[in-house]
């Protein structure tokens, strides 16, 4: 019997939504017949290295944001030799980069907005970029600390004031339509507009019950659907990611624009999450999508 260690809460911001996952995830395997052993991942780095001694066949990474999805616990499981779900350690730190990630997307063709890194005491004197535009950090993720600075609003000094996310990139809004793109390996799964209840598709849209309306497949063009797939795979690719991610899109129906804005390492594999979603619309349910990722673990790759 395959004995998986399925890691999830984590020390990032987005905590809560890894109990989650890694509790959906948890259920789903046992279920299947798999020995799951449930690792809650704290500050204690000796704590988990003991949990996961003797090793186990396999780690199911559920953790979220920094230290899950940047790098960090892939290199502890790299030198452990434990193999494990997801990207490995170079496409989780280049991905959860945001400016490091939008590099290799133009270099690889790839349409993105512009942007500045800035220090984000400087937004208490002037915008940095023409309005509108987003201010966000760079290394987190689930819209976690997003702005949208429009024109004749007075947010700047509020953002300065609450800011506690290190680095930050300001980055011009590309009106339209929220698009995400799910990708297993080398196959795109669909496209799906999310409709948020609110004004944008912030942290409380991604996981609230009722936050957003998530229409799959979109109502796209055939050209901009095939499109959105094919730069969600070139994505994946060129940060040389491994299993499971997700691409995030704005489209611009007035000037046909289609524009990447980030990709996601360590999908949400949440009951509000848009990856199971897109797996479930492509014939795979969510049980069928956990073992898949853990076929796919590897180690040092």
């Amino acid at each position: 019997m395959t004995r998986v260690a399925v890691l999830y809460g984590g020390m990032s911001a987005e905590r809560e939504v890894s109990l989650t996952s890694g509790a959906q995830v948890v259920a789903a395997l046992r279920g299947l017949g798999f020995e799951v052993l449930p690792v809650d991942v704290t500050a204690d780095l000796g704590a988990l290295i003991a949990a996961l001694t003797p090793a186990p066949d396999v780690v199911f990474n559920a953790l979220h944001g920094r230290f899950g999805e940047d790098g960090t616990i892939q290199g502890v499981l790299d030198y452990l030799g434990i193999p494990y779900t997801h990207s490995g350690v170079r496409a989780s730190a280049l991905a959860m980069d945001k400016a490091a990630a939008k590099a290799v997307f133009a270099a690889a063709g790839l349409p993105v907005a512009p942007h500045r890194i800035i220090d984000v005491a400087e937004l208490a004197d002037h915008d940095p970029l023409p309005l509108p535009y987003v201010v966000k950090p760079v290394n987190e993720g689930s819209s976690v600390g997003v702005h949208i600075v429009q024109p004749g609003d007075n947010s700047r000094a509020r953002i300065v004031e609450e800011w506690h996310y290190g680095p930050a990139m300001a980055e011009l809004y590309v009106p339209g339509r929220e698009l995400t793109v799910g990708v297993l390996e080398d196959r795109a799964l669909a496209v799906t507009e999310i409709l948020p209840a609110e004004k944008f598709y912030d942290y409380h849209a991604k996981y609230a019950a009722g936050g957003s309306r998530h229409v799959v497949p979109a109502q796209l063009p055939a050209e901009i659907t095939q499109r959105a797939k094919e730069i969600a795979l070139a994505a994946h690719q060129a940060l040389g990611c491994r299993g499971a991610s997700r691409a995030d899109f704005r489209y611009d129906e007035a000037s046909g624009r289609l524009v990447l804005l980030e990709v996601n390492t360590q999908p949400g594999l949440t009951p509000t999450s848009l990856l199971p979603e897109q797996a479930a619309h492509v014939g795979m349910d969510f049980p069928a999508l956990c073992a898949w990722m853990v076929e796919k673990a590897a180690c040092r790759a």
